[in-house]
C-alpha cells in the first residue's frame, strides 16, 4: 500500500513516536488525521504541517470521540491506515459490518499498533505496564487472523527506550545510564526512527500479523 495520497489516522500523534510518525507520513506523500487529547500541541502541529494535516481531539477510551475522528478522517478520502501511538487502544469492534474500503492493490487497510519491550522484558514494578502491553502483542495475529477476510493488516511495533517527551523529565545522567544499556547504537531510540518503521510497514503488503522489536537489541534487566 502507497502511503502517497493515502489518508492515515494518527492517535496519540500529537507528541513523541506519534508525532515522529505524523511527520514522516506527511513526508511521504500522505494525508493524516492527528488524534490527540492536547489540542494545543495538535492544532499547532497540524498549523505547520499546512493541508497534508488536520487536528481532532478524542480520548482514545471513548468510543463516540474516535468514532469522530474516523469520521473527520473519511472525509478526507479512503482510510487506509490507523496507527495506534496513545496509551490506550479503540474502544470498539474488531470490525463492523458495513464502511470497509473497496480494496486497492489486494488489500483494504493496516493498523499498526504500539505495544513496548516491556511486553518481553517487564521490570520490577512494571506489573501493569508490561501486561497492557502484553495484551497488545497477543492480540497481533488473532487480529490479523480475524481481519483477514477483509483484506486488512495488523502489525504491531515493540519500541525500547526512545527519546520522547516522558524520558525528556528525566535527569540527564540518568537519560545517559539509560543509553548506556542499549548493545547498538548506544543511544536512546529517534521517534523518527518509530516513525519510518511504521511508515515502511503501511507500505509493505506482506508485513501482517507480526510484532517487531525496535530497541537496539536491548533486553531489559529485572531492574
Amino acid at each position: 500500500m502507497q502511503i502517497d495520497g493515502s489518508v492515515v489516522l494518527v492517535t496519540g500523534g500529537a507528541s513523541g513516536l506519534g508525532e515522529a510518525t505524523v511527520r514522516q507520513l506527511v513526508s511521504q506523500g500522505g494525508r493524516v488525521v492527528i488524534v490527540d487529547l492536547n489540542a494545543e500541541r495538535g492544532k499547532q502541529l497540524a498549523a505547520e504541517l499546512g493541508e497534508a494535516a488536520t487536528f481532532a481531539q478524542a480520548d482514545v477510551s471513548n468510543a463516540d470521540e474516535v468514532q469522530a475522528a474516523v469520521e473527520q478522517a473519511t472525509s478526507m478520502g479512503p482510510l487506509r491506515a490507523a496507527i495506534n501511538c496513545a496509551g490506550i487502544g479503540m474502544a470498539m469492534r474488531t470490525i463492523g459490518k458495513d464502511g470497509t474500503n473497496e480494496p486497492v492493490d489486494g488489500e483494504r487497510g493496516v493498523v499498526v499498533n504500539t505495544a513496548s519491550i516491556a511486553a518481553f522484558d517487564g521490570q520490577i514494578g512494571q506489573i501493569a505496564y508490561s501486561a497492557s502491553k502484553g495484551g497488545i502483542v497477543g492480540m497481533t495475529l488473532p487480529a490479523a487472523r480475524d481481519l483477514s477476510k477483509a483484506q486488512i493488516r495488523v502489525v504491531t511495533i515493540a519500541p525500547g527506550t526512545f527519546d520522547t517527551p516522558l524520558l525528556g523529565m528525566l535527569p540527564e545522567e540518568m537519560r545517559a545510564a539509560l543509553a548506556a544499556t542499549i548493545p547498538h547504537p548506544s543511544r536512546l531510540g529517534r521517534p523518527q526512527e518509530f516513525g519510518a518503521l511504521a511508515c515502511h510497514i503501511v507500505e509493505n503488503g506482506y508485513i501482517n500479523g507480526e510484532v517487531i522489536r525496535l530497541d537496539g537489541a536491548i533486553r531489559m534487566a529485572p531492574r
